[in-house]
């Protein structure tokens, strides 16, 4: 196997974990891992990122979640509905012309910042 191939199945690895333990890992671990470590650009990591997710990833992991009464599934199938057309509208939106990859990093980093912000100091 070679060592891109190694690098690529540890990032789906940890953000496999991350989403089991969190519900997060393709823009929270897979996109910065392969964009600062794989030196990927920010548009082809965020496209590989939703390409490796169009299985269903979390099918073992919503077992284990249902089984332990931690799961909503009504609400799932409302928020899979969104993310289906949010996802469309954000690709859209991301592969404009007038949207370079150092705009997105950018975007992303204050979406990120934004987030650590509110868990840290806000309930």
């Amino acid at each position: 196997m070679s060592n891109l191939l190694i690098q690529l199945l540890v990032i789906g690895l940890v953000a496999g974990v991350a989403g089991g333990m969190f519900g997060i890992g393709g823009g929270a671990i897979m996109v910065p891992a392969m964009v600062l470590l794989l030196s990927m650009d920010q548009k082809f990591a965020t496209g590989t990122s939703i390409a490796a997710q169009i299985l269903p990833i979390g099918l073992f992991a919503a077992i284990v979640y249902y089984r332990n009464g931690n799961l909503n599934i009504k609400h799932a199938v409302v928020i899979a509905i969104g993310l289906l057309i949010g996802n469309l509208f954000g690709a859209l939106f991301a592969n404009q012309p007038f949207i370079s990859s150092e705009l997105m990093k950018k975007l992303y980093g204050i979406f990120l910042l934004a987030i650590g912000v509110r868990y840290l100091f806000f309930r």
